[in-house]
Parts: C-alpha cells; sequence; structure tokens
C-alpha cells in the first residue's frame, strides 16, 4: 500500500461539491419526472420526490450550517455515503439494476478516489458493490406503459451488475493514480516556491549584509584608531595590554568579514582548513567562540566512527556558527555539541542551558526576522534572522534541521542531520 500512501494531504472544496450536487438533484428531479409524466411510467412518484427533497436538505445544510471551506475526511465520507443511500433508493424504487440510471451510482466513489484518502475511498466501494449486489436481486419492478412489456434475458441481466463492478474498479485505480499524481505535482510546487522564496530573501539579505559592511567601515576604522591610541597610552599595563590586544584581534576580523561581505560573499574563510573532517569543522568553530565567550562549551564526539574527510563549504560554516552562536548568547553557562557519525547518516546536536524557546515561537522557527519577547529584560529580541540564515544555507547543503526545547538540558535543542552520500560530495 506504500504507492497510496505517497501523499498524505487530501483536499475536498466545499463549494465545488455543492455545486456538483445541484447538478445531481437537478438531473434526478427531472429525470423522475420526465419518465412518469411524459413516458408515463407508472412508480411511486411521491417517494421518490422525497428522497430527492432529502438531498436538498443535506445540501442547504453545506451552505447555511458547516462554515468551513474544506470538508474533513470524515464529512466528506458521510455525505458521500448520504449521497450513494438516496441514489440507491432511487433506483430501488425504479426498476434496480435494469434502470439505465444505474451507473450513476458509480460516480460517488470514483470522485471519491482523487480526493480523500485511500480507507476512505476502500470504504466507498465496498458499499457501492454491496448496493449494486442488493439491487440485482431486490427492487420494485418498473413499468412502463400498458401497452409494453420487458423481457430481460437472465445472462443479460446478471452480465450488468458484473460489468458496473469491473468498471468501478478500473475507474477508482484510474481517478486514485491521476489524484496522488496530482498532489504530488502541487507538493512539489508548494515546496519548490517555498525555495525560491527562501533563496529570494537570502539574497536580500546578501544586499542588505552588503550595505551594512560599507556602513559599518567607518566606526570599525574609528576603533581601529582608537585601540592603536590606548596601546600606546597602556604599553606599560600587561593586564591591560591583554585585552586590548584581544579587541585589536577581534576588530581585525570583523574588517575581514565585512571585506568578504562587500566584496565576495563566497570568499573562503581563512580561519579552516580545505578538506577536514567534520569533527575538526566543529573544533575550529568552537575554539572562534572560546576565544571571546565565557560559556562552557561541552564538545562530545564519542559516537564519530566516520574520519572521512568534507570538502570546505562556507555556508556550512556559516550555518553552524549561527547555531552554535545562538546558543552561546541564550544558555546560561554551558553549551553541549554531541557528533554523531557513522556509515550512513552525520548528526550535529546543538544543546544549551537556556530558558528554551517560547511554546508561541515554536511552529515559526526559521523565519525571517523572528521576534520573541524577554520578560527578563522586558523588551523584545531577535532569534529569526541568525537561525533563518543558519538553516537556509544548512538546507541548501543537503541537511535536515529539526528545532525544540531539549528534554535533558532545558534549553534549545537543534538537531542538524546528513545522509553521507550528499554531505561527502558537496
Amino acid at each position: 500500500m506504500k504507492f497510496f500512501e505517497t501523499s498524505k494531504y487530501h483536499s475536498f472544496k466545499k463549494s465545488t461539491y455543492i455545486s456538483l450536487r445541484w447538478i445531481g438533484i437537478s438531473g434526478q428531479f427531472i429525470s423522475v419526472s420526465f419518465v412518469y409524466f411524459i413516458l408515463n411510467f407508472n412508480f411511486d412518484y411521491i417517494t421518490s420526490n422525497l428522497v430527492i427533497f432529502f438531498g436538498i436538505v443535506s445540501n442547504l445544510y453545506l451552505i447555511f450550517i458547516y462554515k468551513k471551506t474544506q470538508l474533513s475526511d470524515n464529512l466528506a465520507f458521510i455525505f458521500l455515503v448520504i449521497d450513494i443511500f438516496q441514489l440507491s433508493t432511487l433506483l430501488y424504487l425504479t426498476g434496480g439494476i435494469i434502470n439505465p440510471f444505474i451507473v450513476f451510482l458509480l460516480i460517488p466513489s470514483v470522485f471519491s478516489s482523487s480526493n480523500l484518502s485511500f480507507k476512505t475511498n476502500i470504504l466507498l466501494v465496498s458499499l457501492t458493490i454491496f448496493i449494486i449486489v442488493f439491487l440485482t436481486f431486490y427492487s420494485n419492478d418498473l413499468p412502463g406503459p400498458l401497452s409494453d412489456h420487458f423481457h430481460v434475458s437472465p445472462y443479460y441481466y446478471y452480465s450488468i451488475p458484473i460489468s458496473l463492478i469491473i468498471a468501478l474498479v478500473f475507474l477508482n485505480y484510474f481517478a486514485m493514480t491521476f489524484g496522488i499524481q496530482s498532489r504530488l505535482r502541487k507538493e512539489a510546487l508548494a515546496k519548490m516556491e517555498e525555495v525560491m522564496a527562501k533563496e529570494h530573501e537570502l539574497l536580500s539579505l546578501g544586499g542588505q549584509a552588503a550595505a551594512a559592511a560599507h556602513s559599518l567601515g567607518t566606526p570599525l576604522s574609528t576603533i581601529k584608531l582608537i585601540v592603536q591610541e590606548l596601546t600606546k597610552q597602556f604599553k606599560d599595563n600587561k593586564e591591560i595590554g591583554k585585552d586590548i590586544e584581544l579587541l585589536s584581534s577581534q576588530v581585525e576580523r570583523c574588517n575581514k568579514i565585512l571585506e568578504s561581505l562587500s566584496l565576495n560573499p563566497i570568499e573562503e574563510d581563512d580561519f579552516i582548513d580545505k578538506d577536514i573532517s567534520m569533527r575538526d569543522y566543529l573544533n575550529e568553530i568552537i575554539l572562534s567562540f572560546k576565544e571571546t565567550s565565557k560559556k562552557h562549551f561541552i564538545f562530545n564526539f564519542n559516537h564519530d566512527s566516520n574520519p572521512k574527510k568534507i570538502t570546505k563549504s562556507v555556508e556550512i560554516i556559516y550555518g553552524l556558527r549561527n547555531f552554535i552562536g545562538n546558543s552561546n548568547k541564550f544558555s546560561k553557562d554551558k553549551v553541549y555539541i554531541t557528533l554523531k557519525s557513522n556509515s550512513e547518516f552525520t548528526e550535529i546536536t546543538i544543546e544549551d542551558d537556556g530558558p528554551g524557546y517560547p511554546n508561541d515561537i515554536l511552529p515559526k522557527i526559521g523565519e525571517p526576522y523572528l521576534k520573541t519577547f524577554n520578560s527578563n529584560h522586558k523588551s523584545k529580541s531577535g532569534l529569526g534572522l541568525g537561525i533563518f540564515i543558519g538553516k537556509t544555507l544548512l538546507e541548501k547543503n543537503f541537511a535536515s534541521i529539526y528545532c525544540s526545547n531539549s528534554q535533558t538540558r532545558n534549553g534549545v535543542e537543534v538537531l542538524i542531520k546528513w545522509k553521507n552520500k550528499e554531505l561527502f560530495n558537496i
């Protein structure tokens, strides 16, 4: 059954269904009246119209009482069952299996096969087959005009339900296959549009980054001059000199980053080697944070059994640094980084002991410009931009990202996972 479970998203638009039901109800009334008054077939006309009226009432319920635009799978199933029983009752009153309109009994289940779940469709097909068999043996005779008499061969009579069941199975399979393919195309298109939207946002951020690099150049130059003056002023004070030296190195690093943003965004960062293992990847990134952060970084690589080297990707570096930097920013004291790698998968888990994600933004993690209220500072703090950039860059390099609140550390937990065949071919 895996083929039929490929797409799990089903839609049943209420307005379309209501319109189709109005067409069916109108056709039933016109057909019943034409056969009774024009062709002079003598059957229970009043009861037939009561059955049609029930269909009208159920359609009015969908219009005026049920307010949603989409029918749920269960509700759609109920109304399609109503349609099947309504039509089968009319057929029972008007000749059963030999009524030429028996073919319309196939429509509800065929319609459901391209819009509802496989389970729902199987139930409707089974019900339709049961109704066909029932009408083969039980129904009111359809008397024609007094001058006419019906004589149907048993061979022809029993071939009708057989042909109907075969047609039902074939049409449902065809409609189901077409519906699955149609939904898959829609889902693929939606994902493509999402990726393109992220790429567009990332390009927009690139332009903003270049503008920021240009704007920050002057203040950094000013800071650099002040640092030089402080170096001369406190050249005999070793304690202050160390702080000034650290400040100078960080200013220089900022200048290099801004230069890469404004001149060549894809230019490689010199702080890491060309082809190294993921363990060394993370070691170098963690080391860069340890230079300026007072937090404790706990790196666990005990489950790393794949020493294969990876071709350097600046996008992966910046992506990992954004997530690690976010944990460093919001953690109380510790950041936990775990590397697991085997022959098939490589996983990086980043956890911290901070406050975690607020419940209201958990479904929105990865959206740009996401803000969350910080109760400690009575202000809003940014969470989304760094996460968005990191998530987009890593997903562009075939990673799957899962963000949640840690069950063991109380803070944030970020799981970054690659298939090795994709990671080592970057």
